[in-house]
């Protein structure tokens, strides 16, 4: 009933990053923490698993003298988090 799912964005955290990332194309660091309400650590933290897994990029340039981080998902970040997003749809579905 539970194949399929995904454990990189069972914690809300990464399900909130991810599902931003779907309809930005770009985020950055400061509109993560303020959409999802969480520390810079705890952040930087699960960021810094889905950079590992290869679902998400790190972006930095500079605006001024200020550097800014911004991220985006990757090609096989977005086709992960669509096969676990199926997934949660599918087992809802057998619920019924």
């Amino acid at each position: 009933m539970i194949e399929g799912l995904n454990k990189q964005f069972e914690n809300r955290v990464r399900l909130g990053i991810m599902a931003l990332l779907m309809v930005r194309d770009k985020v950055e660091f400061l509109t993560f923490k303020e959409e999802l309400e969480i520390s810079d650590g705890n952040l930087a933290s699960h960021m810094s698993a889905l950079e590992k897994n290869e679902y998400v990029r790190v972006l930095k340039d500079f605006v001024g003298k200020k550097t800014r981080t911004r991220y985006e998902a990757t090609q096989v970040g977005r086709l992960e988090f669509e096969k676990h997003i199926r997934a949660l749809e599918t087992m809802i579905q057998g619920m019924k």
